[in-house]
């Protein structure tokens, strides 16, 4: 019987979008004609985003890449035996030998892109599951230990010291608790938590066993978006594998401790990615803020204690446990310790998913990873945080992305998503669209978000019509001070940061409006 060669095509949103499952069905096509032996693994992606479908080949000397492939690509990549790694013009080399990912620190990504998805063996293969057996040798103070070591912050946006989190869960008194991850990746520009879910799901699926075994929750939730019907399908796919080898269920790994996981769909609303409105949403009722205290670690999701983290948070738990906490704070720079899935999207000619350790500045992102814009123009502005996150200009290029430095600098690093903008931007209108986006999804719980973002996009739009500029700032400027001070969530506290950056980062973009002889009255 003929060797068989395994092809590499991933089944990520991305790849799908540029025709991947095409490149998949006319691989099986013409390999049956030629009487190749085949098989075709549907992984991940690695996060060349502007690469795929990349196709790879096990080869002799290893994997060879090739991309971006389209349909009618394949018949000619037979022709140069690309079976054997040959010569093409769409050939790549071996993947971890591309600049782009070689010069990267990944961790949380070691394995996404690499292995199939849905094979426990192949995860194992790659070092997973040795967290989670780190872990069923230590006792749930060892565990949050650990995840104290390793410095490990939210990486939701918030920042917050994840153990403070795992340790209240842990040592509050309840019958039932609760582990809830959220997967509701609502922010402009941002894949991490796709990506890794479709193309990775057990690392999060043995990142919040974890936390099940370091709080005593027997019971986990993945609330994803439903705009995510590929990670969906992904999740499910992989907890009944899960489920069937004993990683969850009755008896974690026959340790005699119970845990099993199951995955929800939100509706859509941006808010549900705000912890307690997601509780809400869980729960079965809308998505609306719930006032703190009490905190959801001591009564969350049908009043019981609730450890509430991020797809990334999670995912980066089995490489702590199994390397420990010190070796992941090692990475890193001040209080931002271990690694930073940057999502790199918008005007950009390479775009995609960047592991780096804290630390790397927003210039090096942008043009050495980035590649400038896509339009060839210059650089003129990247938002970074999502769309409640601060517009840097040029001059803060060279900030470090860093939770502190960024803080410094009026900006938040938020999930880690950064939109490139090109010298056409106008920084007036994107002011604009922060009050319009709060405006169309705020819960409408507070006053101050649900009102000021209507009355922001008011004057807004008397500032953009050259109605008074001068005076009509100064009304957004004190608007903005109450949606900070008088906001009951982030959703109307930051919308504020993108607004305030855009008119002090690039005043001249809200003086060339200024009209002086229109004579309207503020209000």
């Amino acid at each position: 019987m003929a060797d068989v060669t395994k092809i590499y095509v991933p089944r990520d949103m991305a790849a799908l979008a540029m025709g991947a499952d095409d490149v998949a069905a006319k691989i099986e096509t013409v390999a049956e004609k030629s009487g190749a032996a085949i098989e075709i693994v549907r992984n991940g992606s690695r996060g060349l985003l502007w690469l795929e479908p990349m196709v790879e080949v096990e080869t002799g000397e290893g994997r060879i890449a090739y991309g971006p492939v389209a349909a009618s690509d394949v018949e000619s990549l037979f022709a140069s035996d690309f079976l054997k790694g040959g010569a093409h013009k769409l050939r790549l080399g071996k993947p971890e030998e591309i600049p782009w990912l070689a010069k990267q620190q990944r961790l949380t990504f070691a394995r996404c892109g690499i292995i199939d998805p849905f094979s426990l063996d192949d995860y194992r293969a790659y070092g997973g599951m040795a967290g989670l057996d780190k872990a069923l040798t230590l006792d749930a103070p060892g565990i949050v230990d650990e995840v104290k070591a390793s410095g490990l912050r939210g990486r939701g946006g918030a920042g917050f010291p994840a153990w403070i989190k795992w340790d209240t869960v842990r040592k509050a008194e309840a019958d039932r608790k609760y582990v809830v991850c959220n997967a509701d990746e609502g922010d402009s520009g941002t894949f991490a938590d796709r990506m890794l879910m479709e193309g990775d799901p057990f690392t999060l699926i043995e990142g919040m066993t974890i936390a099940g075994l370091a709080t005593g929750a027997t019971k986990g939730y993945i609330y994803l978006r439903s705009e995510y019907p590929q990670a969906f399908e992904a999740l499910n796919r992989a907890l009944v594998v899960a489920r069937r080898r004993g990683v969850l269920g009755a008896s974690v790994m026959n340790s005699g401790k119970p845990f099993d996981i199951e995955v929800r769909l939100g509706a859509g609303a941006y808010i549900c990615g705000e912890e307690t409105s997601l509780l809400e949403s869980l729960e079965g009722k809308r998505g609306v803020v719930r006032a703190k205290p009490p905190i959801p670690a001591l009564k969350g999701l049908f009043g019981k204690p609730t450890l509430v983290n991020n797809v990334m948070s999670f995912a980066a738990i089995p490489w702590i446990l199994s390397h420990g906490g010190k070796a992941y704070a090692d990475y890193g720079m001040g209080r931002s310790l271990g690694t930073l899935p940057i999502q790199l999207a918008g005007n950009v000619k390479r775009g995609g998913l960047i592991e780096l350790a804290f630390g790397i500045s927003l210039r090096e992102v942008i043009e050495e990873f980035g590649g400038g814009t896509w339009s060839g123009r210059p650089v003129r502005a990247a938002q970074v945080g999502g769309p409640l996150g601060a517009y840097f200009p040029d001059k803060l290029f060279d900030t470090p992305l860093d939770y502190e430095a960024f803080a410094a600098k009026k900006g938040l690093l938020g999930h880690g998503g950064i939109v490139v903008f090109d010298d056409t931007v106008d920084l007036a209108k994107q002011a604009r669209f922060a009050f319009e986006f709060c405006a169309a999804e705020s819960c409408g719980k507070c006053t101050p978000c649900r009102i000021g973002a209507t009355r922001g996009v008011e004057t807004m739009d008397r500032v953009i019509s050259g109605v008074q500029p001068e005076k009509n700032l100064g009304l957004v400027r004190d608007l903005c001070e109450i949606m900070t001070d008088g906001s009951l969530c982030a959703m109307g506290g930051l919308t504020p940061v993108p607004v305030m950056s855009a008119i002090d980062n690039f005043p001249e973009d809200f003086n060339t409006r200024a009209r002086p002889s229109v004579a309207i009255a503020a209000e």
